[in-house]
């Protein structure tokens, strides 16, 4: 079973984001790591996280679900499975997750749950 623990937008200054998200949403950052941030949930609410890029997004990617399991790699192997792309593979410290595609491109990631 996987649970959605994410929302993340893709920003050119994730810096300026959080700072806006987090005093909007009355919350801290949660973990900073080489231009990724995420902020603290708050009680009931799915994390907003933001990740650095170069420029500024136009279509791909904007926002994506982050999903998490105590089985990611069942989880992988089922979205495989069912027509889900792997597309990529992240490390931030000892966090790992994977970017997969949903059958129309969407993308999504899995990682352990916390």
């Amino acid at each position: 079973m996987v649970k959605l623990s994410s929302i993340t937008v893709n920003a050119h200054q994730p810096q300026r984001l959080a700072e806006f998200w987090s005093e909007f949403l009355e919350t801290d950052v949660a973990f900073e790591h080489e231009g990724f941030i995420w902020l603290k949930p708050t009680e009931g609410q799915t994390r907003l996280a933001f990740q650095q890029i170069d420029q500024p997004t136009e279509g791909r990617r904007r926002l994506h679900l982050d999903l998490t399991s105590e089985d990611p790699e069942a989880e992988l192997a089922r979205a495989l499975s069912l027509g889900a792309s792997q597309l990529e593979d992240h490390w931030a410290g000892s966090f790992h997750w994977v970017v997969l595609a949903d059958p129309e491109g969407n993308e999504f990631c899995i990682s352990a749950a916390e």
